[in-house]
């Protein structure tokens, strides 16, 4: 009993810290990849099926079932984002004056935790905290593409508590309750004049969804797991602020139904020997559903504005390996290549995402047997990527003086990301959770 309402104190904390922390970063859109230390030097090969330590749970809540007894995992990731968006001929000779994006991309630290407790022989309670969706991009004020993007940030927060059953020694069941606050703000110019004054289009929402897992162990040293994170419905509540004269705003009531993608993940982890583990992992994400939401005007029903993302389908494929030295050190490493939702028919200036490779390397320290230090690096390349915002692009804009503005751009990018993290162990390793009770009549 002490150690379960230990259990309940540290999902408290973990869950007050994540809550104070900001910040956001893309990857494949604008969902967050980075929830673990250890996955990050893996490039989160076989995260679903426990590579990614603890906070595996955010993959595939099942793969807590692996680590026995009462057990914590926090990471903190900086993600660096470098973006820069060049106008180029094809760019009306309205914009194209008035130059480049500057870096667009703005640094952020993603926290994510996760506590589990096993209760008995069969059953472990987890939770899970964090951020799976999220970035910032903030091109100078005065730019080529003010009309089509200035400020956009999309900040998210789940919760999720999650209950996994061990049926048998090859198989494990879990389920969870996704709980997701987002906030969302997105700032464009009303003129490409200079000093152009910004409408505002912002909204909040709390909603929910749910998490399925499973782990299978066909063999002593293989772990498959898939895990599965459902669509959650946000309805966003909040205003659209349209600059009116010099100084003054009108301040418009609005809402938007956004459908945000379901997540399935696979993974395998192999052990080699008692040095080598090997992984790969597979993740596709149905950002499809996105599709156009529409801005509605509470005051009267009518449709303000319309958010163009018709995305495709995103995929994310891994392969890694870690090498254990000693006992107190292990070293990792891993590639994977994503394949993004955007392609350049319907590019933006807001989110201008493209195809990209990833190469991580980490290690962790076992500083005893109840704790454990982690950090991770990665460095993603971008392809070739460019905009075209011309005839037959969602997002074109015609003024009805001047006609149709169109915007045609390189982006050069890049993002470096470094991860740490601490895991601990809060009973005894040589004291095993106890068999449950049963009793015969």
């Amino acid at each position: 009993m002490r150690h379960f309402t230990h259990f309940i104190a540290m999902a408290a904390v973990s869950t007050a810290a994540l809550v104070a922390a900001t910040g956001g970063a893309n990857a494949g859109a604008f969902a967050i990849r980075e929830q673990s230390a250890v996955g990050q030097g893996l490039s989160f090969a076989g995260a679903a099926a426990g590579s990614a330590g603890l906070n595996s749970i955010f993959w595939n809540p099942a793969t807590i079932t692996m680590k026995p007894g009462f057990q914590t995992e926090f990471a903190l990731t900086a993600v660096i984002p470098e973006a820069k968006i060049t106008p180029i001929a094809g760019t009306s000779p309205f914009l194209i004056n008035r130059g480049s994006s500057g870096d667009i991309g703005e640094d952020a630290l993603v926290p994510s935790g996760s506590v589990s407790y096993q209760l008995n022989d069969r059953l472990w309670l987890g939770l899970y905290t964090g951020a799976p969706f999220g970035f910032t991009t903030k091109p100078n004020y005065d730019w080529a593409g003010q009309i089509y993007s200035r400020t956009s940030r999309v900040f998210s927060f789940n919760a999720t508590p999650v209950v996994a059953y061990k049926v048998n020694d090859w198989l494990s069941l879990a389920a969870g309750v996704q709980i997701q606050y987002m906030d969302v703000r997105l700032r464009s110019a009303t003129s490409f004049l200079p000093g152009a004054r910004s409408g505002t289009l912002e909204g909040d929402d709390t909603s929910f969804g749910y998490t399925l897992g499973a782990t299978i162990t066909p063999f002593a040293g293989t772990e498959i797991g898939i895990g599965f994170r459902s669509s959650i419905r946000q309805e966003l509540d909040g205003d659209l602020t349209i600059p009116v004269g010099a100084t003054a705003s009108a301040i418009v009531p609005v809402k938007a139904t956004v459908n945000l993608p379901e997540t399935v993940s696979v993974g395998l982890r192999q052990a080699v020997n008692d040095r080598w583990t090997v992984s790969a992992g597979f993740e596709w994400t149905n950002w499809s559903r996105l599709k156009d939401p529409r801005v509605v005007n509470q005051l009267n029903g009518t449709v303000a504005q319309v958010l163009h993302f018709n995305y495709d389908d995103g995929w994310f494929a891994s392969i890694g390996a870690e090498y254990k030295l000693n006992p107190n050190w292990t070293f990792r490493a891993g590639v994977a290549y994503e394949w993004s939702p955007i392609d350049e028919k319907i590019r933006s200036t807001r989110l201008p995402d493209n195809d990209r490779i990833w190469a991580s390397i980490g290690a962790s320290y076992a500083w005893n047997d109840k704790l454990t230090f982690d950090i991770g690096y990665t460095h993603i390349f971008s392809r070739d990527t460019k905009i075209r915002i011309a005839q037959g692009h969602q997002d074109l804009i015609v003024n009805p003086i001047l006609g149709p503005l169109p915007f045609v751009g390189d982006v050069d990018s890049r993002v470096d990301i470094i991860a740490v993290g601490m895991r601990y162990r809060w009973d005894e390793p040589s004291k095993p959770i106890p068999a449950p009770i049963v009793r015969k009549y």
